[in-house]
């Protein structure tokens, strides 16, 4: 990460555009009918798009694109100079506004705040000068970042500094690249979505736990209440038992006292019949006029 920068480094607006004071265009076209660079493009571009929805799923602040135009200035829409970053997240803004693209014009001159475009052989350079010139100099966009579908050490980024220049980030040990305007990292996980296997560029918190999709999240909350069931299952069962084994304890207790009680009883039938035979033989010795006492 660059040392030219802090943490709560507020950022200026950007000059006035040169739409001003010219009514901007109305006639804006938000699709050009060319496709991603491939099917993997696109799922590594919903990939961030979805996982991010799924992170600030409880904030309505912020507006996350992608494959979308960004029109900035009466110039680009009148040469139709489609700019349309591959992912772009614009923050404090009215999240829920649908929208076709992004216009600057109709968002107070708001721009992106971070930007990745995912790269091709045939985009690369455009990716790593011309469009990384424009959203320095003109977007100020504060992080910005490119990455190759098909090339799992292709990532990089900048992050703007207080000269309004692109500094490189400097990666983690895990070769990740921290984005302070999100708040995440960016890294790379290896992996299977939509039936394909690749390395994704994917967002990771402060404690470097993954970000996961909306699919993802809903498994680890079935996994979590599978677990929790199992454990109540499992307390039950333990209880269950517990239960049992008290109640054979207290059975034991009451076969004992019983055995007791019979014993008891035996004991008491064996001294009468004692004392009944004693009292028969004390009834002989009379009758034999002798006496018991004697």
């Amino acid at each position: 990460m660059s040392t030219n920068i802090t943490e709560n480094q507020s950022f200026p607006a950007p000059t006035v555009p040169d739409w001003e004071p010219t009514p901007p265009p109305t006639d804006l076209i938000f699709d050009d009918g060319e496709p991603l660079e491939s099917n993997r493009h696109r799922i590594a571009m919903n990939v961030l798009i979805r996982s991010l929805q799924q992170a600030w799923s409880d904030r309505n602040d912020y507006f996350v694109g992608g494959n979308m135009f960004v029109y900035y200035s009466r110039i680009q829409a009148r040469n139709r100079d489609f700019k349309g970053p591959d992912f772009f997240v614009v923050l404090n803004v009215e999240g829920t506004a649908s929208r076709q693209g992004w216009v600057v014009w109709d968002e107070n001159g708001r721009y992106p705040d971070v930007i990745v475009e995912l790269m091709s052989p045939s985009t690369k350079n455009v990716d790593l000068g011309e469009k990384k010139n424009l959203y320095e100099g003109v977007f100020r966009t504060r992080d910005y970042f490119v990455f190759d579908p098909f090339d799992s050490s292709s990532l990089q980024g900048w992050r703007l500094d207080v000269n309004f220049r692109y500094q490189p980030l400097v990666t983690n040990e895990q070769g990740w690249l921290w984005c302070e305007t999100l708040g995440f990292w960016l890294g790379i996980w290896e992996g299977t979505i939509d039936r394909e296997t690749a390395s994704w560029l994917r967002f990771y918190d402060r404690e470097e736990n993954l970000v996961f999709l909306p699919e993802e999240a809903a498994q680890q909350r079935a996994e979590a209440e599978s677990q929790r069931a199992e454990a109540e299952r499992q307390r039950a069962e333990a209880e269950f038992q517990r239960a049992e084994s008290e109640h054979q304890r207290a059975k034991a207790e009451s076969q004992r006292a019983e055995s007791e009680s019979q014993r008891a009883e035996a004991e008491s039938q064996r001294a009468e019949a004692e004392r009944q035979r004693a009292e028969r033989l004390a009834a002989r010795l009379r009758e034999l006029g002798e006496n018991p006492e004697d």
